[in-house]
């Protein structure tokens, strides 16, 4: 398992029910979206088909294979490795030009850090793109990563996060699913989160997610500090 820039993980911080934060990446903690949008279209557009904004944002937060073979369906005579490689490319060149992280994504981490809550990352992109956008952090906030190319079957399925929960299990004793946060954006994200049993929360980013009691929503994570999301996962262990 990759390590890289991640610290090792703390213990669960005292005086609040959270026992660790497990965080989307695209669209969530960064602004990818547009580059894997212009990547998708570029790709379709070399093909001679065309590619809609609907069908751009039906891939939100869908894993790389689920893409891939939208793609392919659309038009483009590639094989699924090369298409994820193609794409993963663009928005490497993308954000190695510039990072546009979420309103209130950095406060929020730092918060988590000084109050001794782990963090890790939950993300459908591949190992290369997460390694690099964890070295644009200011801190290693992140003591692991699950990328995409680490589960057999990605978002909406759970398997990412049980993974997740697993990795944070190792170093955070008597771990509760309940007492732990996602953050997502997309609706693939967030069923993937709550199916796995954790306190999901959706910060909705471009497409859009429908309501659900299965998770709860912010309009920003600049609304979220370590009193609400306490509160949440409270109200979480109690249902």
């Amino acid at each position: 398992m990759p390590t890289q820039n991640c610290d090792p993980l703390p213990s669960a911080a005292l005086n609040t029910d959270i026992q660790g934060v497990l965080w989307d990446m695209d669209g969530t903690l960064l602004d990818t979206e547009p580059h894997w949008m212009a990547a998708e279209a570029a790709l379709v557009a070399e093909f001679g088909g065309r590619w809609s904004e609907d069908q751009a944002m039906a891939l939100v937060g869908n894993a790389l294979p689920d893409a891939a073979a939208a793609l392919q369906h659309a038009g483009v005579r590639l094989p699924e490795r090369e298409i994820i490689d193609r794409l993963t490319a663009e928005v490497l060149d993308g954000v190695a030009r510039h990072v546009d992280w979420r309103p209130g994504a950095l406060e929020l981490l730092e918060t988590l850090h000084r109050a001794n809550i782990p963090c890790g990352l939950v993300t459908m992109s591949e190992e290369p793109l997460a390694a690099l956008v964890l070295e644009q952090l200011p801190h290693p906030y992140f003591g692991f990563r699950v990328t995409g190319d680490m589960v057999s079957r990605g978002k909406p399925h759970p398997d990412p996060y049980l993974l997740g929960l697993d990795l944070l299990g190792r170093s955070v004793a008597d771990l509760e699913p309940a007492r732990v946060i996602g953050l997502e954006d997309s609706a693939p994200g967030i069923a993937s989160a709550a199916a796995s049993g954790i306190t999901a929360v959706l910060i909705p980013h471009i497409a859009p997610v429908p309501d659900s009691e299965s998770w709860h929503r912010v309009g920003s994570l600049e609304e979220l500090d370590l009193q609400t999301l306490g509160a949440l996962v409270s109200a979480g262990a109690r249902t």
